[in-house]
């Protein structure tokens, strides 16, 4: 089943299209396929399972709750806890609130993005890291602050970012 509407907003285009085994997605999917009002938990579910929302666990999903793939799509691409694309082993959030603005966090994005030599939204080619920028981490006193895969990293300068992106990195290689 093609989704006309999506095609014609070019919905699809944001989706990545992977092979992916669905038999699992199914299986998660047991208790919630019956109910329409169970869409975001079955997205979620398949974000947990996947990483990231592929286009054909979408056409899945709308099949197996029998609701419209534009429906899915919708849903998908209006709720930021989405995700359309794989992310790198090592999400990295930079927060853009208030405080961190007003301390600079241009600067740290700046400096991530040069260190890391992708833009925001991106991941690196080495698959390691990928950067976002958040409206709030909820650290305001650590301001400008970021966080990777959980951790808490704040009163960052552009050196200071640079340097735990790097250690990261030789962690890595180890």
């Amino acid at each position: 089943m093609k989704c006309h509407n999506c095609e014609e907003q070019g919905l699809e285009k944001r989706f990545k299209d992977d092979e992916v085994d669905l038999s699992v997605l199914k299986e998660a999917l047991k208790d919630y396929r019956d109910s329409r009002n169970n869409l975001i938990t079955a997205l979620q579910i398949a974000q947990e399972i996947y990483g990231y929302l592929p286009r054909k666990a979408l056409y899945f999903i709308a099949e197996e709750m029998k609701v419209k793939p534009a429906k899915v799509f919708g849903v998908a691409t209006f709720y930021t806890q989405f995700r359309l694309k794989p992310i790198g082993k090592h999400l990295i959030l930079l927060c853009q609130g208030t405080a961190c603005h007003v301390n600079g966090s241009e600067f740290i994005l700046n400096a991530l993005c040069d260190e890391l030599k992708i833009e925001e939204g991106e991941t690196t080619e080495d698959g390691l890291f990928t950067l976002q920028n958040v409206a709030c981490l909820g650290c305001c006193s650590l301001a400008p602050v970021m966080m990777i895969d959980g951790e808490a990293y704040g009163k960052l300068t552009p050196d200071k970012a640079r340097e735990i992106i790097r250690e990261i990195y030789s962690k890595e290689k180890v």
